[in-house]
């Protein structure tokens, strides 16, 4: 039985990972993101994201479980984590696994880590960087005295 999950994980492939505020069902079943994003600049932290959502597309085959994580940037807590989501693909065929996420707190800047994890085991990570614009102005004003 191992095997044959193995198996099924080689079949699956993770074409893209989307960071947004938002995902809209369309007719035709097709998806509208609103507020795509790669990082989070805030004028001051901790902030909290009222509404965040985390679009894998995938290609492959077979019935596999979906979890997202957001990590803290020493990797050492978990700062929200989806429930697990059932997810099926014909062969050849490719699916959308939204992760919703409400009042998403970060309170220091950093690099963080958004894992997904297919059938318990880590699929994916990609890097969320939260940046505190405002204290970004002031080290650049320091160093811009120094010189």
């Amino acid at each position: 039985m191992e095997h044959k999950a193995t198996e099924q994980q080689n079949e699956l492939e993770l074409i893209y990972t989307i960071f947004c505020d938002d995902v809209r069902l369309e007719a035709g079943n097709k998806l509208s993101f609103m507020g795509v994003f790669q990082n989070i600049m805030v004028q001051q932290l901790p902030v909290s994201l009222i509404k965040f959502a985390v679009v894998n597309h995938w290609r492959g085959a077979g019935t596999h479980l979906s979890e997202v994580r957001i990590l803290t940037p020493d990797k050492q807590q978990a700062v929200v984590v989806s429930q697990p989501t059932p997810f099926e693909i014909a062969q050849g065929g490719f699916a959308d696994n939204v992760s919703f996420f409400v009042n998403v707190a970060f309170h220091q800047p950093g690099q963080y880590w958004v894992q997904t994890l297919v059938d318990s085991t880590l699929f994916d990570e990609r890097p969320l960087i939260v940046i505190d614009s405002h204290a970004a102005q002031k080290a650049d004003a320091a160093s811009e005295s120094i010189n």
